[in-house]
């Protein structure tokens, strides 16, 4: 199987009031445009051959955004590029309310298998909120329309300690997220990002987050909701029923490489972590001079590995097993984090079971925490390779 692929679409109709992806409000002539170029940045990479990936996910922005002829000419491009047959899973990121049978019927058409619904919150006004442009009735049509064409691999996306939001408020989003009984969920906090609509409120002091005791009970009560639901709670913020994990979001958390396509998609090939031109014009402007859209990149050294290896596999409930850390990398997890290990589980936020480590509940509370003791000093680093 060929590396992953992500792809990005950068429209929506509307901007969310937290979100700082790269993203822009719709335009036709624009999106035509675009698409055109994504072609042209996807055979820049892959040439005349097809690659057989076991994982594409079309991320925005909002790629139900465009409209059917939008759609299924992006899907033909992919189509032309990909083995689609051979792909494992194909998610679609979509906004409820926002597309009818149409769009459906092309991307069960083209080989969608899998869609992810920003939820966010189901209460109208907290929606209005966040400036999404559904309400939840919208939410119940979409699911009613994709379970009628079959596509029942769908996921919700949520996100908690919203502004104003109390434990109570967010146990009734749970309440009526898990009453849908769908295979995945996924439930972010809220993180207030520069250039965000919130972030000039909350600098103005007109927007707080609920305290962090409070934040802490909504993850809490949320573990618990979901594993009773029968949500396997297999990644930090990812909840599944056996089977329906995502397998894309798994490539990026096993530190595996993966193609991006697209203006300010962030990718990982040949030991380099590369970063695309963010705003649409400039992206556009270097396709059409036949060059990679490329903004920066960097060259990943084997420190830099080794620290990934650990944030990103920590991230999974099943955590890191050292035989697979030292068939990547020819060196012990408990050589090279001996005194850390030690110390996380002294405070009760690692645990290890035979030559496996992985965060405890509490861990998951202060997960930044924990990556950032894996940061490795060059002393220690060169005196473990040494050993």
């Amino acid at each position: 199987m060929d590396r992953s692929v992500y792809i990005h679409i950068p429209f929506c109709h509307e901007i969310c009031h937290y979100c700082d992806f790269a993203k822009i409000y719709y335009n036709r002539e624009l999106a035509d445009a675009y698409l055109e170029n994504l072609r042209k940045e996807m055979e820049l990479y892959i040439g005349n051959q097809t690659i057989s990936p076991r994982t594409v996910y079309l991320g925005g922005g909002t790629p139900t955004s465009l409209n059917e002829n939008q759609l299924e000419f992006l899907l033909k491009t992919i189509n032309e590029f990909i083995n689609v047959e051979q792909v494992e899973e194909f998610t679609i990121e979509a906004n409820p309310g926002e597309f009818e049978d149409g769009h459906v019927k092309i991307m069960k058409d083209f080989g969608i298998n899998r869609v992810s619904l920003g939820v966010q919150v189901l209460d109208d006004e907290f929606l209005k909120l966040l400036n999404r442009n559904h309400t939840v009735a919208d939410v119940q049509k979409t699911v009613e329309m994709l379970q009628h064409y079959d596509l029942n691999n769908i996921s919700m996306d949520f996100i908690y300690a919203l502004p104003d939001q109390s434990i109570d408020h967010f146990k009734k989003t749970l309440d009526m997220a898990l009453a849908f009984d769908l295979p995945h969920y996924s439930a972010y906090a809220l993180q207030i990002e520069p250039r965000t609509v919130f972030h000039m409120r909350h600098q103005q002091g007109k927007l707080n987050k609920p305290p962090e005791e409070d934040e802490a009970e909504m993850l809490l009560m949320l573990m618990e909701m979901m594993e009773g639901a029968g949500k396997r709670h297999y990644e930090i913020s990812n909840y599944a029923v056996k089977g329906f994990e995502s397998q894309h979001n798994l490539t990026y958390w096993n530190n595996e490489e993966y193609y991006a396509f697209g203006a300010g998609a962030h990718g990982y090939l040949n030991q380099e972590r590369y970063v695309n031109l963010r705003p649409v014009n400039h992206y556009n402007e270097a396709l059409e001079k036949g060059q990679k859209p490329i903004l920066h990149r960097d060259v990943i050294t084997l420190k830099e590995k080794l620290e990934e290896e650990m944030f990103l596999g920590l991230r999974r409930a099943s955590g890191v097993t050292d035989h697979e850390f030292i068939h990547k990398y020819g060196v012990s997890l408990f050589q090279l984090y001996e005194k850390e290990i030690q110390d996380l589980q002294h405070k009760g936020w690692l645990e290890r079971e035979d030559d496996r480590v992985y965060l405890t509940k509490n861990g998951l509370m202060f997960g930044n925490d924990v990556f950032a003791s894996f940061l490795l000093d060059e002393d220690t680093y060169k005196k473990s390779l040494n050993n």
